[in-house]
Parts: structure tokens; sequence; C-alpha cells
């Protein structure tokens, strides 16, 4: 079973949460190449967003569909979460840039709340993979 059909076969909500984060993540940041105070950003979160993939592409083909596979987002989102949150706050940020921020950070807020819970349930003992290969 490959990591889309396991996210296939989880409730629909999950896919639709996937497809947001895909926006939000991945191609919303490139608008914070515009303004100059927030290319680095950009970069940045993008950088960040395709090693998580690449990461939680990997870690699937070693364990399964686990609870542990938001691991990458917290390594690699957390430090990035509190940088956009100091980039946002600075005032030399435009207003239209600090919007666009503030959905990228709040996407990745949201995502973090889930990928922590789910690294602390994995780590009270939830191993068991989410999606089970169709035998």
């Amino acid at each position: 079973m490959t990591l889309a059909e396991a996210i296939a076969a989880q409730p629909a909500w999950i896919g639709l949460w996937l497809n947001w984060l895909l926006f939000g993540a991945f191609i919303l940041p490139l608008a914070l190449l515009i303004w100059r105070p927030t290319r680095l950003a950009a970069v940045l979160t993008v950088a960040a967003s395709v090693a998580g993939a690449v990461a939680v592409n990997w870690m699937y083909g070693e364990m399964g569909y686990v609870r542990l596979l938001g691991l990458p987002h917290i390594v690699l989102w957390t430090p990035l979460a509190v940088y956009l949150w100091r980039l946002i706050r600075r005032e030399d940020v435009t207003v239209w840039a600090k919007r666009v921020l503030a959905v990228v950070l709040g996407t990745i807020l949201i995502s973090l709340a889930f990928d922590y819970t789910d690294a602390i349930r994995y780590a009270l003992g939830e191993r068991t993979p989410a999606a089970l290969p169709a035998e």
C-alpha cells in the first residue's frame, strides 16, 4: 500500500486537510517572494515543507502509516513557526505580506497541533498502523 492509498483509506476530512496543507505550506509561501523582507521566509518554508514531505514518505516506507509520521514536521516546522511569528511582528513587513504569513503560519500551527498530539500518542504506546494493507 502506498502512502497515497493509506491516506485515501482515512476519513475524508484528512484528505481535505492534506490538500489545504499542500496549498498553505507549499504553494502560498511562494507569494512571499514578492516582498524583500519575506523572501527568506518563502525559501525556508518551501524547503522545510519539501524536506518534511520527503522524510514522511521515507518514514512511511520504513514504518507504515503510524502516528510518528508527523515527526519531521515537528523538527522542521517548530523553529520555522517561531521565525514566521517574529517576522509577522516586524514593522517593515507590508500588510499583505503579513496576511499571507498569517495564513501560512496558521496552517503550520494546525498541522503541528496534530503532529504533536500524534507523536505523544505514539510515545505513549499507540503504535498500530492506522491504515493496514488490504489482504
